[in-house]
Formats: structure tokens, C-alpha cells, sequence
């Protein structure tokens, strides 16, 4: 699959190119190493559309993601699972240290990543120790996606997720979590992830380095994620709001997640930060200020339910996508079956180009009757339709769940949708 292709249909994942050099310039001679191969520039990572890195901005991300990328390992050796997966992995060479400690190593991430990724980490892992690592291209919405990647995997897992949930939208992180008690369910482990505090996590940083400019540089860090990644951060019910009463907040998080037949115990961030290297490029004041304030945020350590919790998951069932396509004067008629997710809307926005390129299109008339989700990446596809026709995309037969897709998007005020 053509990598530009990959890359429109989900760009997300420039936000990880940020994050490695940013782990780079805590120290971590690793990501350096994957930052030179890939040629990253703090210009390029760090700065976006609209947004220049403020220098309190860039110190308080390091500070932040070294503390992620070292505390998230510390919690998932522990937990004495033989089976990392890093999802998503991003290009962070956390393979290279547990390969070296006999612990399998699974890197998932959306198909762009990993083409960029793989061969950037694989070059500094000793070659005796490459057949326990394996890097796969994956949609986290997708539980066959996953399912195929883990194929191999021996024993319980430790899935281990940072910066990735405050990119998804509601139905999104909910597929998500129903994929993951799937694993755990049949596998066994647990599920690590720094997100659900991480807003909170960011003002605790934030505030003893940029003082009374916190908020206006928080604001310029959630700007700058939006720009590289075209997704609205932070908008679903599993990020737990820094904002108003936190402990209701934090209450309908764990709501949402016994819906999905998952609990969650939260690991004080303070009890297992090992030592943070870029914390020294701060005052002794500051660098004591955030450890203190790290004894109120947590890690959430998620394993499945023991009793099964109803869930319907019928409608998220990922089965083999397929397309109908034909034209009538100016109006490309298209019938799709499945599921449109990161795996799936490349082909989608490859027929939709070739077939632009031969004919003068007007407007594209698509029957949902057998669409069973759609992702993100899916939408981005029908948004690049959208734009590129001058009557638009016309939608007809969407079930529920399609529906309920479009609305919480903000679509259904964007495309024509029959009733």
C-alpha cells in the first residue's frame, strides 16, 4: 500500500515522531539513535501548523514523556508477564531493552508507523535477540487486527498504552476496550496505560515550570497535538477531565470501563517513577515540586472482569471489508460491506483517486446497508470525498452504530445522510 495513502487516511502518528525526540532529548541514547535514522528535527517534531514550541512547553513534554516511557516499563516488568505489547508502540525503542531481558516484545501500530519503525529499532537490537521481537500493523478498533498479531504469543500479556486514548472517540476507545478484554480474557495479564490521568498528569508537570503561564502553554500543547494528528484530543469518557469535579470524573471512567467488562486499579505515579533523567534541566525546587505532585496522579493498572458483563458487540465483528464501485454520469456509486478502519480506508481513498482521476466527479452516493463501523481514519476518507466533490457525499441505509459514529463526530452536520 502506497505510504502516502497510509499516511492521509490517519496522520496520528506524527504525533509519535514528536515523542521520540522528545525522549532523545531527555537522554535516552536509544531514541537518539531511531531520531537520526528517521532524520527528525526539533523543527519538524516539535513546532506545527499554527503553534511554535514555547521553551517551557518542550521541557515539561520531555519531563513528561521520559516519566511515561521509564515508570510504564518499571510497572509492566513487574507484573512478571513474558509478553510485552506496545500498543502503540510508535518509534520508542523499548524492544531493545526487553529483548535483552528474555521478555517478547509485540510493537503494534497503524501500518505507516511500523513501515517507518521496524527497520529504525530492529537496526539496534543484536541480532541473536531480533526473533522475539515482532512489529505489526494494526487498527486498535479491530480485535481480528490484533488477534493476527499475537498469533505467536506465548503465556499472559502486559499491554502497555501511553498517548493513545486521548485520540479516540468515544465509539473508538470503546472497541478498544472491548479488543482488550477479549486478549485478557483469552490470554490472560493486564492492560497498562498512563492515559485516563494523563490531563492531570500534564498540569501537575506544567505548573511548577511555566508558573502562571500553565494553562495558555497546556492549551498550546493540546493545539499543537491536534494540528499533527487532525483528531479533536482529549473528547471521550475514558480520559478523565483535569477540569471540574475530578473525582466524578475519574468515577465515570471507571464506569465505562465495567461496561466493557474491565476494572481498573490505579498505581500512584509517585510509588514507581524510577529515576528521570531530564528532571535535572529544571531548578532542585521544580524537579521536588513535580515529584510531590506526582503522589496525586496514577497509572491505571486494567484487568478483565471475572464475571462477564453483557456486551453487544455484534456490530463491531470485524469480517473481511469489501466494496462495490460503478459510475453514473458524474456520481460515483459506491455499496461497502464490513468494517472502514486504518486497515481498510486506504483502499477506500485509492479507488476514490483512480476512479476521480478518469471521471468529472460531482458527488458520491454511498449504500451503508452492510457498513458495520467505521473509524476515524474512515471518516478522514469521506471528509476527503466531501471536499473533493462539488455536490458532496450522500450516505444511505447507516445502521445505529454508524449513526451514533456520525453524531458524536460532528458529521452527520457535514454529509447528506438519508433518513
Amino acid at each position: 500500500m502506497d505510504q502516502n495513502l497510509l499516511e492521509r487516511v490517519n496522520p496520528v502518528f506524527n504525533t509519535a515522531k514528536m515523542t521520540v525526540f522528545q525522549l532523545a532529548s531527555s537522554g535516552v541514547k536509544e531514541a537518539a539513535l531511531v531520531a537520526e535514522k528517521l532524520n527528525l528535527s526539533f523543527e519538524e517534531t516539535q513546532n506545527s501548523a499554527s503553534v511554535t514550541v514555547a521553551p517551557e512547553q518542550m521541557t515539561a513534554n520531555t519531563i513528561l514523556v521520559e516519566t511515561r516511557w521509564r515508570t510504564c516499563a518499571a510497572i509492566a516488568e513487574k507484573s512478571g508477564c513474558k509478553t510485552l505489547v506496545d500498543l502503540p508502540c510508535g518509534y520508542t525503542p523499548r524492544a531493545r531493552a526487553f529483548s535483552q531481558k528474555g521478555i517478547a516484545y509485540y510493537g503494534m501500530d497503524l501500518p505507516a508507523a511500523i513501515a517507518e519503525a521496524e527497520p529504525a529499532i530492529l537496526s539496534l537490537i543484536d541480532e541473536d535477540k531480533r526473533s522475539s521481537v515482532h512489529f505489526c500493523g494494526v487498527d486498535a478498533t479491530n480485535g481480528e487486527s490484533l488477534k493476527a498479531a499475537l498469533k505467536g504469543a506465548e503465556g499472559p500479556v502486559c499491554i502497555t498504552t501511553e498517548g493513545l486514548l486521548m485520540y479516540f472517540t468515544d465509539s473508538e476507545v470503546g472497541a478498544l476496550c472491548d479488543n482488550i478484554r477479549m486478549i485478557l480474557k483469552e490470554r490472560g495479564g493486564c492492560w497498562l496505560t498512563a492515559d485516563p490521568e494523563a490531563g492531570m498528569q500534564y498540569i501537575l508537570t506544567m505548573q511548577p515550570i511555566a508558573g502562571d503561564r500553565f494553562m495558555e502553554i497546556m492549551m498550546k500543547s493540546k493545539t499543537t497535538a491536534e494540528d499533527k494528528s487532525d483528531v479533536n484530543v482529549g473528547g471521550n469518557s475514558l480520559n478523565v477531565s483535569p477540569m471540574g469535579d475530578v473525582a466524578l470524573n475519574m468515577k465515570n471512567a471507571m464506569m465505562f470501563l465495567a461496561r466493557h467488562g474491565l476494572k481498573a486499579e490505579r498505581m500512584i505515579l509517585s510509588e514507581h517513577m524510577p529515576e528521570i533523567n531530564s528532571l535535572d534541566k529544571i531548578t532542585p525546587e521544580q524537579a521536588q515540586a513535580i515529584k510531590q505532585n506526582m503522589q496525586k496522579c496514577a497509572y491505571w493498572k486494567i484487568t478483565a472482569m471475572d464475571t462477564e458483563t453483557a456486551v453487544d458487540t455484534a456490530d463491531l465483528k470485524a469480517e473481511d471489508f469489501d466494496m462495490q464501485a460503478s459510475v453514473t454520469g458524474d456520481t460515483l456509486i459506491l455499496s461497502l460491506k464490513g468494517r472502514v478502519d486504518t486497515l481498510t480506508a486506504p483502499n477506500l481513498l485509492a479507488l476514490f483517486e483512480r476512479v476521480k482521476a478518469e471521471h468529472a466527479l460531482s458527488d458520491v452516493s454511498i449504500d451503508c446497508g452492510d457498513l458495520e463501523y467505521i473509524s476515524s481514519a474512515g471518516l478522514r476518507v469521506l471528509l476527503i470525498m466531501q471536499k473533493s466533490c462539488p455536490n458532496g457525499v450522500k450516505l444511505s441505509g447507516i445502521n445505529q452504530v454508524v449513526r451514533e459514529i456520525l453524531e458524536q463526530t460532528g458529521f452527520d452536520a457535514i454529509l447528506d445522510i438519508a433518513e
